[in-house]
């Protein structure tokens, strides 16, 4: 029996008053799976991400959730299903403690009526233990969110996510941000949470980091998939064409050589091709010009 999708987006489309966002959107995330979602600026991956957690309702197609269509009612909704994000600010108080960031909105309390209150021990060690299961030794749970690197607050990030029972681990831009060494790190976390069966969707521009952890790809341009390919069918190169605009590339690329060649011709003292047009173009504006 074939494994089921743990989420299957359906020719989701969502507009904001006259302005498309997305239009017939489909993709489907399984088990122990990274699937890359590409595409440049503007492309519409952040509308796409927000409406899969939760943030945004979709204005047409559905979302199933291990075979169940849901209409979700927030992002808490998603949560509870399973779904957790971490956007590229990471949702974190830079000067709170990696514990209370790890257990922020779901704190572990003891005792009960007015003497409830957040058991800080049990938290502590809970999110040193996490912390060690993806591969970092916090010796100090106490110590500021802030004065962690950049990769690390996406492993806590990703530790909080994968403790709270998240089944789809959507991490958008993760390593937009980090150097080479902490990109790195953050990519084998990544494989990690692949390994614990959980399904990732990775929200990247950097076809280079896609490719290096990535299982399939999905290409976004203008609210569009321009098509799901999987590492076997598709080459790292064709990838990137797909993704810049192959068209659009050609195009500046002949432009600019028409440009050095131009530059060439004024060196040495005579015409290139596009000089010697537009001259003649002009002669010939001249002639039929009327005189008075």
């Amino acid at each position: 029996m074939a494994t089921a999708p743990l989420i299957d987006v359906q020719n989701i489309s969502k507009q904001f008053g006259s302005v498309i966002a997305l239009s017939g959107v489909s993709m489907a995330v399984y088990p122990s799976e990274v699937h890359c979602l590409l595409g440049d600026n503007g492309a519409g991956k952040s509308t796409l991400i927000k409406t899969l957690s939760g943030v945004h309702a979709p204005s047409a197609g559905q979302i199933v959730i291990e075979g169940q269509p849901v209409v979700m009612s927030g992002p808490r909704d998603a949560l509870d299903r399973g779904i957790a994000t971490v956007f590229q600010d990471l949702a974190m108080i830079p000067l709170m403690s990696i514990t209370r960031n790890f257990f922020m909105g779901r704190e572990i309390t003891k005792g009960a009526g007015p003497a409830r209150r957040f058991d800080i021990e049990t938290a502590n060690r809970v999110a040193r233990e996490e912390m060690k299961k993806i591969g970092i030794d916090v010796r100090d749970p106490t110590q500021a969110v802030g004065t962690l690197s950049g990769g690390e607050r996406q492993c806590v990030a990703i530790a909080r996510a994968v403790y709270f029972g998240a089944k789809v681990l959507i991490l958008d831009e993760p390593t937009s941000a980090l150097g080479v060494k902490q990109a790195s790190v953050v990519l084998k976390y990544v494989a990690q949470a692949r390994a614990r069966g959980l399904g990732v969707i990775f929200i990247t521009h950097n076809v280079h980091h896609a490719w290096a952890v990535g299982d399939k790809f999905t290409v976004l341009n203008r609210g569009k998939t321009l098509g799901t390919h999987t590492k076997a069918s598709i080459t790292r190169e064709e990838l990137l064409n797909m993704m810049a605009g192959g068209k659009e590339l050609e195009q500046l690329s002949a432009e600019l050589d028409e440009f050095s060649r131009a530059d060439a011709a004024k060196a040495s003292g005579t015409q290139s091709p596009l000089e010697a047009a537009a001259a003649a173009e002009h002669a010939i504006a001249e002639a039929l010009r009327p005189r008075h």
